[in-house]
């Protein structure tokens, strides 16, 4: 796919900034227009996405719907019910001490964004933001990964053929792209990727003080207690890491579990996966492939750093690995230290949850956090730990709850989306006092007469 120029990137970002100005956007029946003109221009473009996820990733249009699409339009349709409400301003209590003045907060849009999107979930990572943006009433540049480039250029078409560039544009291109486009000045950029691209993307910004949105990823534990029941878990776990083939950031990523249902979990484990996907994980239509060699070599590897009780097969030609089942790795391994972004999930024992709450709590803080045991247990641990989000006896689906932020903590990540925290993500609230003139009380002006009676009403 063809590099963006740098003669456009800087045109594009003017016009930007110039359409923004013109206050047209503010309008908030201008944004839910806008909002209906997205959700019926992926629709015009369902199969034409469905059609290049699936060349792109391999990706069934089932699963492509349930993560991509069916987001989208459960996002915009959140906004439409609830835009107006959210939007409006916000009255807040004013003190005894600032009466008779009135307390207000306005929601108002930030102005010019970049979003930049990874490959993983290419339409719904892109877009999603957007909503938010739109919401706000922002402009927007976009930026969809190359990694996927028959998405990407389908998503170039489902703007460009709806949007002004003015007002939405689409920037193609590989890493020198990104460079060029973080050069350049926004007022909040919104990036979606790995924990060390997120320091690239804070960098720049810091040069301009540009706000940032960073959904970053980690290594997302999940913890099995004696007291989880085991064929369920199996089975949501096994759901969670061949989700896209583990190319998810908040995959399960290592599992901690007792020794006590260890064996009982692995003939699970297998079962669970022979029923997602039958016998043989290749054959499955939805069974997605790694997005390139590089990420098939890599991911390949990992499955030398321990023992596989279950998969273990590849094949280079199609970028296939099999669901993979380790034991006995060491601590200090690769497939331990990096974010595995593929399907390949080994365990560690542990004797206790204690034991599981302080290996969490020596690393960096995590995207999600999974734990299947009594509920107070799990609850219990959410409470002495800290990740961006998580589920208690499931794996993934807080990330469908549109009612509810995303996002991460620390290394994981900062700020959230979703929903009206999409809304906030891309605005500033503004406290506003309005304080009338028919009455001008003297007690705040010097020389601070009777200041021993203010005093008490302070």
């Amino acid at each position: 796919m063809q590099n963006t120029s740098t003669e456009r990137i800087k045109s594009l970002v003017s016009a930007q900034r110039r359409y923004f100005r013109s206050h047209v956007t503010l309008d908030i029946e201008y944004r839910l227009s806008m909002l209906d003109k997205l959700r019926c221009a992926v629709e015009r473009f369902e199969q034409e996405l469905l059609d290049a996820l699936r060349i792109d990733l391999h990706k069934s249009p089932e699963e492509a719907y349930l993560t991509e699409l069916s987001i989208i339009y459960a996002e915009i349709d959140n906004f439409k019910r609830h835009l107006r409400r959210w939007a409006a301003p916000s009255k807040r209590t004013t003190p005894l001490k600032l009466r008779p003045s009135r307390s207000v907060i306005l929601t108002e849009p930030l102005g010019c964004t970049l979003i930049i999107s990874p490959w993983n979930y290419p339409v719904q990572l892109l877009l999603n933001p957007l909503i938010g943006a739109i919401a706000a009433g922002c402009t927007a540049l976009l930026k969809p990964s190359p990694y996927t480039p028959h998405v990407a250029e389908v998503l170039e078409r489902v703007i460009y053929e709806n949007f002004d560039e003015e007002y939405i544009a689409v920037v193609q291109g590989n890493r020198e792209v990104n460079t060029q486009l973080l050069s350049e000045r926004y007022d909040v950029i919104f990036f979606t990727g790995s924990p060390a691209l997120g320091r690239v993307v804070m960098r720049a910004a810091a040069e301009n003080l540009t706000p940032v949105i960073l959904e970053l990823g980690g290594k997302s534990p999940v913890v099995i207690d004696s007291s989880a029941d085991i064929e369920v878990a199996a089975k949501r776990i096994a759901w969670g890491k061949t989700l896209n083939a583990g190319q998810t950031c908040i995959a399960p990523d290592y599992i901690l579990i007792h020794r006590d249902v260890k064996a009982r979990f692995v003939e699970a484990f297998a079962r669970a996966v022979r029923e997602l996907h039958g016998d043989d994980a290749k054959l499955s239509k939805h069974y997605v492939r790694m997005v390139s060699d590089t990420a098939f070599v890599r991911v390949a590897a990992y499955i030398a750093d321990g023992d596989v009780l279950y998969g273990g097969r590849t094949d280079a030609s199609e970028r296939y690995i099999e669901p993979t089942l380790l034991d006995n790795v060491k601590v200090d391994s690769a497939v331990m230290r990096d974010e595995i972004f593929g399907p390949v999930l080994p365990m560690l024992t542990i004797d206790s949850i204690a034991e599981a709450e302080d290996f969490i709590l020596e690393r960096e803080k995590p995207l999600a956090l999974y734990v299947f045991a009594r509920e107070e247990v799990a609850r219990g641990l959410f409470a002495r730990t800290s990740s961006g989000g998580g589920c208690i006896n499931d794996t993934i689906m807080h990330v469908a709850n549109e009612h509810m932020p995303f996002g991460g903590v620390g290394n994981s990540g900062m700020g959230r989306y979703h929903g009206r925290d999409s809304l906030y993500a891309f605005s500033h609230r503004r406290a506003v006092l309005t304080t009338p003139t028919w009455i001008d009380l003297p007690f705040r002006y010097m020389p601070y007469k009777l200041f021993r009676w203010v005093k008490k009403l302070l």
